[in-house]
């Protein structure tokens, strides 16, 4: 199973209008070695919930359905990839 990037975001969001460009880059880079999914959480709060997101931006790492990172706020793509690799 590959890793997930999950990007817990709101369109009202000006810290997660921020992370957009930086996600975009890391989909790029990472092509299909690596999900990503973008949540909604107006839309999505039920997965919200499920995930205990109480800020946004806030992006998590799975691996296997299991979170291994979580991030809170806008996360340059340095760190995130630092944080992928480890999985790959």
């Amino acid at each position: 199973m590959k890793p997930m990037l999950l990007d817990f975001s709101a369109t009202w969001c000006g810290p997660c209008r921020m992370q957009k460009p930086i996600i975009e880059e890391l989909e790029k880079k990472y092509g299909d070695k690596v999900e990503f999914k973008v949540v909604d959480v107006d839309e999505n709060q039920e997965l919200a919930s499920k995930y205990g997101i109480h800020a946004v931006p806030t992006l998590i790492i799975q691996k296997d359905g299991a979170e291994v990172k979580r991030f809170m706020g806008v996360t340059q793509g340095s760190v995130l990839m630092s944080e992928l690799d480890k999985l790959l």
